[in-house]
């Protein structure tokens, strides 16, 4: 007999506890699954003060004087490792094994034919599930769900009581066991221990240049019991679009389990309309049944729609979705259920083409090249059961905010929550999803094949759904840790059994397991073996494939980048980039209300604190943050003037290259594909290169982003002079240009003008150089004035450009000498006021990033701006009642 599918989330009624420890431990309380242990400590029992000082990282012989000092044992609940410096306190907790258990629901015996079944979605990481005291699965990788049939392991009856226990083993000591197993393979990577190589976990867990050694175990996803005789249990839906893109033609697929010889499976595709469309034009484009093959479980039928709406990024287009569904029934018509997934429809191509260059790289969406400026991203949190949909969703809206059309999920993370996908749908927001490995030479011993083939046949199924989602990239920087540790690759040895042989086996990986499981489950998207990589050549060669900034090729040499390598002037980014910049960025503290949340000591507030320095992970980071602000700003020694130092460090260099790599997007052929900033999130309350830190306050740098790659932007700048090879010589003469970067996809007419203005008295010294109706070309560059400044007669000038289009000003850029700290920022005479909505900015000299505050509930339109005389700024504010204070707001040089 046929039965309904019901499925019971086991959210609920769990407890935990240490079980490696020899004690009898007590059972303490969960408060909801999914979770992990550190998130479960935190809710238990006492916590110890956060203020207690430590002033070395723990080696093991020192744990426990390290321990005592703290007043933390084993055996006690944890303080919050986000304060202080508590992730010291709580490595015990890496270290450690737990088990967690709960008892079932009762449930009736489902009747013949029927099936009762435990879920799991996600179990991090080492992972031994009993029933009854039965091992029923034994798992080591948390990114593979199970399905486990216990039909005849329980006890049914609403007198019966299941016990369900999942044992989680220490991650920390089971990778070491299986990097000392195979002492062939050289474990070799960039961060963390090199164990973490053998473990299929996020390797972020392990400690990261930005994130702490906070190393969870638990049911991180999702348990659920459910019983039926048929389910859907894949739902796949395959289509291409025609040349004209006025028809759409495909096959949807279910797959079942216990599908009956007289089970019909119905199909549904409906319009869902998109963001500008009205809802009530949603309706059925498409419906068909069929029966079920015997042979393998699947139905599906081949269909079509005509005139469909299309899926783009957001700026090009609408984000057109459809519902499709797969309802099963019996003969007799009953539904016994029934799978959907959301739908779009859209064409996407990685354009690789052979030119003048070397080869293009970029993407074209329903026939529209589209410049991928947006950020890397990597886990919100260190402990991710707890980063909630509505915190997804306010960072996506960030992006969009920003103008930001691509995010690229970086391979040391997770494969991120449906959530975070199905947000990305709605929004139009491209998505980079790189397959999980990062910065390290993976082994490919048996089993571990076999468990990444299972892992990214299951995340594939789960996400090929998404239109956002435009790339899969097989790595982050492997193929850099093969060449920086001289494993072996010969890219033109085509077999991948030789590739097994060699040092560097992780190349079957990425070059025959994982593109044969895009081409089974992803086929509409294009598989890339790496991020970053190009044909084979050194991953720092600028004219093929992405790259990461870090460690770039150029006219200069190798390893010449801006922060890592050489620490070059970011004043030259745009001169250090490929033809996608996949990686590249500069640090910066975060706000001040971040820094006094987590700097847990009054006395530590200060720069180069211990406890702040201990919130940037970042190597060499005291060297790096001090090389560049020594180079460009007159540093200063209170926090606060710091802090704003390191943002308008951050978000000067961001500027460079963004307005740079913009510019070359144009040119033809299209030199720059597209510029991912590292990074736009934290995962903790920390120093790093985010542009928002943990608590989604924006840093300047998010604004700089946000103008370079408005709609219509402009950018102007005087050629480099590189003051300290001229030791602080300024040049006589400075040859300047500007253009316009547009996005749109029709030509607009514009009026255009450059000033030159005074650094010292804010007079115009020199005439304004202006175009009247430019024509600006659509999704390129124009290239509109050139020109010379005389230096020598002038003195320090600003050059600041606008544009009018259609009567209003679009767009502003200022350029200023280089650097800033020769500068004198004195009596600015700057004038801040709100009115109404806006907040009014006014100057009588030239003024440097002007910062406001970033304030809990308030959403500013602009911030860090360069303020000219005679250009009143007015600043669209939201959140701000009428009685509100006003924002604070600094300027660089302000008393």
């Amino acid at each position: 007999m046929a039965v309904p599918h019901v499925s019971h989330e086991l959210g609920t009624g769990w407890s935990f506890r240490r079980i490696d420890d020899g004690t009898d431990n007590e059972w303490m309380p969960v408060k909801k699954v999914p979770t992990n242990v550190h998130l479960d400590l935190m809710d238990n029992g006492k916590h110890v003060s956060p203020s207690a000082s430590v002033h070395s990282s723990p080696s093991p012989e020192h744990k426990s004087s390290i321990e005592l000092t703290l007043g933390i044992s084993p055996t006690d609940r944890i303080p919050d490792p986000f304060l202080g410096f508590n992730e010291v306190a709580v490595e015990w907790v890496n270290e450690a094994s737990w088990s967690y258990k709960t008892t079932l629901p009762p449930v009736d015996k489902p009747p013949a034919g029927s099936v009762t079944v435990l879920a799991f979605d996600g179990l991090d990481t080492f992972a031994t599930v009993k029933l009854n005291g039965a091992v029923i699965l034994t798992s080591d990788n948390m990114f593979v769900p199970h399905r486990v049939d216990v039909t005849d392991a329980l006890d049914y009856g609403s007198g019966a009581a299941n016990v369900l226990e999942i044992d989680f083993a220490c991650a920390y000591a089971e990778a070491r066991k299986i990097k000392d197993a195979h002492p062939e393979h050289k474990w070799v990577g960039f961060n963390g221990d090199m164990a973490r190589l053998a473990a299929r976990k996020a390797q972020y867990h392990w400690g990261w240049d930005w994130g702490p050694v906070l190393c969870p175990c638990g049911p991180w996803r999702p348990v659920r019991l459910e019983q039926y005789s048929t389910c859907v249990a894949d739902l796949r839906v395959d289509y291409e679009l025609d040349a004209s893109l006025e028809t759409v033609r495909g096959t949807i697929s279910a797959t079942l389990e216990g599908a009956s010889p007289d089970s019909v499976v119905a199909f549904t595709t409906s319009s869902l309309g998109g963001q500008d469309a009205d809802a009530a034009d949603a309706a059925v484009v498409f419906e068909a049944s069929a029966a079920v093959d015997p042979a393998d479980g699947t139905a599906k039928v081949e269909f079509r729609v005509d005139r469909p709406r299309l899926w783009y990024p957001h700026g090009y287009g609408a984000q057109a979705l459809y519902a499709v569904r797969a309802a099963v029934a019996t003969a007799a018509g009953a539904e016994v259920h029934a799978a959907e997934r959301r739908v779009g429809f859209r064409k996407g191509e990685l354009v690789q083409d052979k030119d003048e260059i070397g080869k293009s790289f970029y993407f074209r969406i329903n026939g529209v090249d589209v410049f991928c400026g947006g950020s890397d991203w990597i886990p919100a949190d260190s402990f991710t059961p707890r980063i909630s949909e509505e915190r997804y969703r306010k960072w996506l809206e960030m992006m969009v905010d920003g103008y930001q059309v691509m995010i690229r999920i970086w391979g040391g993370g997770i494969w991120e929550a449906d959530a975070f996908y199905d947000i990305c749908d709605e929004l139009g927001v491209m998505v980079w999803q790189d397959f999980m490995f990062g910065c390290g030479n993976y082994p490919a011993f048996p089993a571990m094949r076999e468990s990444i083939r299972r892992e990214g046949t299951a995340q594939l199924r789960r996400l090929r759904h998404h239109p956002s989602i435009v790339i899969y990239a097989g790595n982050n920087e492997d193929y850099q840790v093969q060449e920086q540790s001289g494993l072996t690759y010969d890219y033109e040895d085509k077999d991948p059994e030789n590739w097994l042989k060699t040092d560097f086996p992780a190349r079957y990986i990425y070059e025959k397991i994982l593109p044969e499981i895009v081409a089974a489950e992803s086929p509409h998207v294009p598989y890339h073996p790496g991020s970053p990589w190009g044909d084979g050549l050194i991953t720092s060669n600028p004219t093929v494939g992405d790259m990461h900034q870090w460690n770039a090729d150029s006219k200069w040499g190798r390893g010449v980048a801006v922060w890592h390598g050489t620490q070059e002037k970011y004043q030259i980014f745009d001169t250090l980039g490929g033809r996608f910049n996949s990686e590249f960025g500069m640090e910066a503290f975060p706000h001040i209300d971040t820094i006094r949340y987590y700097c847990t000591d009054e006395a530590q507030l200060y720069p180069q604190s211990h406890m702040l320095d201990f919130h940037n992970k970042a190597d060499g980071h005291e060297r790096r943050i001090a090389t560049y602000l020594v180079e460009n700003f007159r540093t200063v020694t209170d926090l606060e003037g710091f802090i704003h130092l390191t943002q308008l460090m951050q978000s000067e260099a961001l500027s460079f290259g963004y307005r740079g790599w913009r510019r070359q997007w144009g040119q033809t052929p299209r030199r720059c594909g597209g510029a991912l900033v590292w990074q736009l999130n934290d995962c903790w309350p920390c120093a790093s290169w985010a542009t928002a830190d943990y608590f989604q306050r924006r840093k300047p740098g998010w604004y700089a982003m946000r103008r370079a790659l408005a709609p219509v932007a402009v950018g102007v700048r005087r050629a480099h002079a590189d003051w300290s090879v001229a030791h602080a010589r300024a040049p006589a003469t400075s040859d300047w240009a500007l253009w316009i970067a547009s996005a749109g996809p029709a030509a607009v007419r514009a009026r255009v003008e450059v000033r030159f203005v005074a650094v010292a008295t804010g007079a115009e010294v020199a005439a304004a150089a202006v175009r009247d109706d430019v024509a600006v070309a659509p999704n390129a560059t124009t290239e509109v004035l050139a020109g010379r400044v005389d230096n020598a007669a002038l003195g320090p000038v600003v050059l600041a450009a606008r544009v009018w289009v259609a009567g209003r000003v679009v767009a502003r850029d200022v350029d200023w000498p280089q650097p800033l700290k020769y500068l004198d920022f004195a009596d600015r005479g700057v004038g801040v006021a709100r009115e109404g909505d806006e907040i009014v900015v006014r100057a009588d000299r030239p003024t440097k990033g002007l910062v406001f505050e970033e304030r809990a509930g308030v959403r500013l339109e602009d911030s860090a701006l360069d303020v000219v005389p005679g250009d009143e700024l007015r600043v669209g504010v939201r959140g701000l009642a009428p009685g509100d204070e006003m924002l604070g707001w600094r300027y660089l040089g302000q008393e």
